[in-house]
């Protein structure tokens, strides 16, 4: 019998490549299931293999539980302090208390319990052994054959592993079938009892990347940077390229001798044209490189908002645009910039119309005369918070305006912006947000009144939000507002699930 047991030990250790000491546990697991079920009481049993002669010892355990626990949960496999200290006067709560118990034959379970458990134990080493060889490798180019489709989803067959290509993140139309070869982009690993634990995707921008480092030397041995990537898989793509060396032409160098290494690129991703700009560290010139070869007029940078209105010719808008506004899209993707395009005389307008507004609002807010008003909007300021704040030099810079009426307009301004402060805090303080609004992750109790000063009083109200419409509210950014609403949707995903 010893000897049986470990032949089994080393047989299946050899042929399923796992840990020897995996398969001795779960022999001792067979084993002490085996044992309770020859009892009638419900028992806690504990199976000991020796390693070294196949040998083991079995015993039946106790929980040591406290002496105020009138009512026994398990009184087969529980004992209450005073009664373990009898046995063993060291005992205390949570110890087991053990005792031998004549060991069943292995032979009667070896082809039942054992084996069951063998094989779960077997595949969760086998899975385990998986996500560690593949852990390292996460966001790395793999290489694999397509083994068979599942309902739309791709299962690719990488050695010993296998990993999922949901129909999601599979290039549209390419039509992959059984046995044919792929490249992909490993997304994410993690450990599960079961289903899939490698994923794998052929439409991000991340693929893009590491094709380029597989296919141009330069970009591989990091004498090209590659600073970020834009698709829209199977069609177009936009990647962002830069030379440490000076001497190397970073966009010739991804073209290739006759666009061989960009045309390599593209036929891996089903025929998607790539574009190969040049990345600038300014950022207005970062993206005039990335519409090209439309020709950009001028551009209008807002810090505060990360766009820019991007004013091009008349003749040259709907290349700027792209078709379906692809070329604009990506390029607002790669350089991380919201972009406008408008023509001269849209741009001219809106300006206007702009300057008209701050005129009056200037007049309005710092009862000053519609001369005055014209004269500092015409030097830039636009804002209350620019007449408040800005150096006193620089109004007094301004022709036409005397330190007097500076010092007023900068006195009226400031009263203005802390008398709205002031109203929005007890706006605010005012708001009753309800309960579920409160309760919220991420919630806290000034952010659950911001919501509610604005009419977002419930959980579901703001649910309904979008990004821009809730990122308007001053104090909340477009990360903060983003976090907030899918914090509040979450129901709706839980929901969805329980009912899949």
């Amino acid at each position: 019998m010893a000897n049986e047991i470990l032949m089994v030990v080393e047989a299946v250790s050899r042929e399923k490549n796992v840990d020897r000491e995996v398969i001795f546990g779960a022999l001792e697991a067979a084993l002490a299931t085996a044992t309770r079920k020859r009892h009638k009481e419900d028992i806690d049993a504990r199976v000991e293999i020796h390693r070294k002669t196949g040998d083991y010892d079995t015993f039946r355990r106790w929980i040591v539980v406290a002496d105020e626990q009138e009512v026994l949960e398990f009184p087969g496999r529980e004992l209450r302090l005073k009664e373990a200290q009898a046995r063993n006067p060291e005992a205390v709560v949570g110890d087991y208390i053990e005792e031998p118990l004549e060991p069943v034959d292995f032979g009667r379970i070896a082809a039942q319990a054992a084996k069951q458990v063998i094989v779960q134990k077997v595949r969760e080493a086998e899975r385990e052994q998986i996500v560690n060889q593949f852990k390292g490798r996460q966001g790395e180019l793999i290489t694999g054959v397509v083994k068979r489709l599942e309902r739309g989803d791709a299962i690719i067959e990488l050695g010993a592993a296998e990993a999922l290509l949901p129909k999601a993140a599979m290039i549209p139309r390419e039509g992959l079938r059984p046995g044919d070869r792929v490249r992909a982009y490993l997304e994410d690993v993690h450990s599960a009892p079961r289903g899939p634990q490698l994923f794998l995707s052929r439409t991000t921008p991340q693929l893009l990347v590491e094709l380029f480092k597989l296919e141009v030397p330069e970009a591989g041995e990091g004498l090209i940077e590659i600073h970020g990537a834009a698709r829209d898989p199977g069609l177009r793509a936009k990647i962002a390229v830069n030379s440490k060396d000076p001497r190397i032409d970073p966009i010739g160098a991804c073209v290739g001798m006759r666009g061989s290494r960009v045309q390599s690129v593209s036929n891996e991703l089903g025929g998607e044209r790539v574009d190969i700009i040049q990345w600038a560290p300014d950022p207005a010139q970062f993206v005039i490189n990335a519409l090209a070869p439309a020709e950009v007029l001028s551009i209008v940078v807002d810090e505060e908002l990360h766009s820019m209105d991007v004013i091009v010719d008349e003749s040259q808008l709907s290349q700027v645009i792209g078709r379906g506004g692809q070329n604009v899209r990506l390029a607002s993707e790669l350089t991380g910039w919201e972009l406008n395009i408008m023509t001269e005389e849209a741009a001219s307008a809106r300006g206007e119309s702009e300057a008209t507004n701050a005129v009056q609002m200037f007049a309005d807010q710092l009862r000053i005369d519609v001369s005055v008003a014209e004269l500092l909007v015409r030097e830039g300021f636009m804002t209350l918070d620019e007449v408040a704040y800005v150096p006193k030099q620089e109004m007094l810079a301004v022709e036409g305006l005397t330190e007097e009426q500076v010092d007023q307009m900068r006195d009226r301004a400031r009263d203005i912006l802390l008398t709205r402060a002031i109203t929005l805090e007890e706006k605010i303080d005012m708001a009753e947000p309800a309960a579920d609004l409160l309760a919220m992750p991420e919630m806290d109790e000034h952010m659950a009144r911001l919501l509610a000063s604005h009419g977002i009083k419930t959980m579901e109200e703001l649910a309904d939000q979008s990004v821009d419409d809730l990122a308007a509210i001053e104090g909340l950014d477009e990360e903060r507002a983003r976090s907030l609403i899918m914090a509040a949707r979450a129901p709706w995903f839980a929901g969805q699930g329980q009912g899949a």
